[in-house]
């Protein structure tokens, strides 16, 4: 019994309209993840090949599915204590060997990948359910589920490390993807079934601030990369522009996910009766484009400082366009599910870069960049107008 009583204090009380803060020890757990971002961003950078896109897309599906579901954990669980503490050292740990083998894990160190990755997934899901006192039935269940699912995609990960070329990659693809369609599954597993709506309830200012953060961290990221770029070329014209231009993006990229949208969603998932679906759709699903836009768009930035002038070839074209597209199709699905309308301003904004992109190839890198950014600061600036002079639910209908 004391056991169980010892279990049941590592749970948050999850309370209605109440938010917990993110604790001081996840942030410097997210830190690994800075890395991560940076890893993936340099692999697309060094292979943009459309194998070489595919390659990263599946690492960088790993990296996120790894992160989210430790911030589903975390939710549930009470970071403050010191066996919640330990375990998300521990995946530190594991997250380090993840980000230092994400350049060459197609290569000599895929088993490195797959054992650090597996190891994170079904070792964090395992402590959750040891966590989970016996009386909590329904939570117990879901950590049975959820440790089920992710056994089964443990072993086709290793199974990948342990071959080469096509054969890993397809079994990658087959656990990655067996990976994302088990919350839309809702884990099911003979005997106990689906898992309830009601047992995903989260706190959701809590969850909807940590993917906040994780939004900070891969826009973080491509600053940091394009200030130590910058501070290594001649301080050209076009190159101070090409500069200013990113980080004008960058900030017009905050602005649109942060000025109305993260603070709309943290007080909506937080009133919400369906938290746990609402979670499981706008942070666990739609944030994927989301932050994939931003990778994207840190790679066009160092293509484009480090090449601003003659005429955009395919890689520069498809991530100075491509990563700001992506960004907002993310961002007006994540919108949609949290306000349940399509905002004008977002369609407005995918509509001219996909124009943008017809007429790509005709320029330098240099303008194609700033062409992009100003897209990005007519929808933040039209949204802002539109959300600010009317009431949220009424306007750019």
């Amino acid at each position: 019994m004391a056991a169980d009583d010892q279990r049941g204090a590592m749970f948050r009380v999850i309370v209605p309209s109440q938010h917990s803060r993110v604790t001081f020890v996840e942030l410097f757990f997210d830190l690994v993840f800075v890395f991560a971002v940076t890893q993936i961003s340099h692999t697309l950078l060094h292979h943009f090949t459309p194998l070489g896109a595919v390659h990263v897309a599946v690492l960088f599906l790993a990296v996120w599915w790894v992160w989210v579901y430790t911030a589903w954990v975390t939710n549930w669980l009470n970071p403050e204590l010191t066996p919640v503490r330990l375990l998300l050292f521990a995946m530190m740990l594991g997250g380090l060997v993840l980000s230092t083998t994400i350049p060459t894990a197609f290569e000599g160190r895929g088993l490195w990948f797959a054992i650090a990755y597996a190891t994170m997934q079904v070792g964090r899901t395992a402590f959750w359910l040891f966590a989970t006192p016996r009386h909590r039935t329904a939570v117990r269940h879901n950590a049975i589920r959820i440790l089920t699912w992710l056994s089964i995609s443990a072993v086709l990960w290793i199974a990948g490390g342990l071959t080469e070329g096509e054969a890993r990659l397809w079994l990658w693809i087959v656990a990655v993807t067996w990976e994302y369609i088990s919350p839309a599954a809702r884990f099911w597993v003979p005997k106990l079934g689906f898992s309830s709506l009601e047992a995903w309830a989260v706190e959701g200012g809590h969850m909807a601030e940590r993917c906040a953060l994780f939004v900070i961290i891969a826009l973080g990221e491509a600053i940091v990369v394009n200030g130590a770029t910058f501070a290594e070329l001649d301080w050209t014209a076009n190159n101070i522009l090409a500069f200013v231009s990113a980080l004008v993006g960058a900030i017009a990229m905050w602005w649109i996910y942060f000025h109305k949208g993260a603070e709309a969603g943290a007080e909506r998932i937080s009133k919400s009766a369906e938290s746990g679906r609402l979670a499981r759709l706008a942070y666990t699903y739609l944030h994927t484009p989301i932050v994939a836009g931003i990778i994207l768009t840190a790679v066009s930035d160092e293509l484009v400082l480090k090449h601003p002038s003659g005429h955009s070839d395919t890689r520069t074209i498809v991530s100075t366009v491509g990563g700001p597209l992506v960004f907002l199709v993310g961002t007006i699905l994540f919108k949609y599910a949290i306000r349940g309308f399509l905002q004008l301003s977002h369609g407005a904004g995918i509509l001219l870069l996909l124009v943008l992109w017809w007429f790509a190839a005709d320029l330098s890198p240099l303008w194609l960049s700033i062409a992009t950014t100003t897209i990005m600061i007519v929808v933040a600036v039209w949204e802002s107008v539109s959300l600010g002079s009317e009431p949220e639910d009424a306007a750019e209908h």
